[in-house]
């Protein structure tokens, strides 16, 4: 089996200065993309693929228009941690499905949260080195869906929801490829989370080494790409405060909406939304 080499940095008191250098892998190393199934919906091709991931391959779904040579804008999407029927790439699926009838490709991937019981059995004090190689292989990511046929590298978007949103913003921090980015029910720091699963068996140094990769660190970084960041109003987990820090530390391209929905954010209105949000950042086609 192939194996990405990543630098993964010690303990860090301050943030990082060069998320490129933190989050950097081997460019040149294979993706080893294999295609495993495919099936035709709603005039979409869904591929079921792997590739080459840090420790292991990744599962991730490419989906396409299913003619038309392009150019053709590019979404990767990043699932949430919640609900397991949702907790992996299946939960934008439908989206990119739509978003293929107005010429877009899609990468959905499986993230390291996908596994059942995930955050009740890791280990606080390895979530600095786990949150590199999950943030290096969402810039692979990025790199099989530029290397699909007519992707117009100028012109790809990041969604993300909840993890998907956080890391997704870290990726992009050292990853300046995507134009825009479509964050949803993000939270400013990863010690945020500590309430909800095994607790770190020191605090402060938790939160200090953390920092260097806190999306609230990170995602002033992501300029001059453009920002939409969703919330909800009956979010239990994200608190209007930590929604209003988020949106303050983003670059001036950026706009933010509320809805009236919980942390799951499935509301109509917020799909609507980000569709809207994509056709007019991404310039799609009619």
């Amino acid at each position: 089996m192939l194996f990405l080499a990543i630098a993964v940095h010690p303990l860090a008191a301050e943030p990082a200065a060069d998320p490129a250098a933190l989050f950097s892998y081997d460019t040149t190393a294979p993706l080893a993309l294999q295609e495993v199934g495919r099936v035709t919906r709603s005039g979409a091709v869904i591929r079921d693929v792997t590739f080459l991931g840090v420790q292991e391959p990744v599962n991730a779904y490419v989906v396409s228009p299913s003619g038309g040579a392009g150019p053709h804008a590019g979404i990767l999407f990043v699932h949430w941690l919640g609900k397991p029927a949702t907790t992996n790439r299946t939960e934008f699926l439908d989206e990119a499905v739509a978003l293929a009838a107005r010429g877009v490709v899609s990468v959905l991937v499986d993230a390291m949260w996908t596994k059942q019981g995930w955050y009740q059995a890791r280990v606080p004090e390895q979530d600095f080195a786990d949150s590199v190689r999950q943030v290096v292989e969402l810039r692979r990511a990025l790199d099989v869906l530029v290397a699909q046929s007519g992707v117009d590298p100028q012109r790809l978007a990041v969604v993300g929801h909840d993890f998907g949103a956080m890391y997704g913003a870290m990726a992009g921090a050292a990853d300046h490829r995507p134009k825009t980015y479509v964050l949803i029910a993000g939270t400013p720091r990863f010690a945020d989370w500590v309430a909800f699963g095994p607790k770190p068996k020191d605090l402060e140094a938790y939160r200090r080494q953390m920092a260097a990769i806190d999306p609230v660190t990170l995602l002033p970084r992501l300029a001059p790409a453009s920002v939409f960041l969703q919330f909800g109003s009956k979010d239990s987990y994200i608190p209007p405060e930590r929604a209003l820090e988020f949106y303050a530390v983003a670059a001036p391209r950026k706009q933010s909406a509320t809805y009236e929905a919980p942390h799951e954010m499935s509301v109509p209105a917020a799909a609507a939304d980000r569709r809207v949000w994509l056709e007019r950042e991404l310039g799609l086609q009619p």
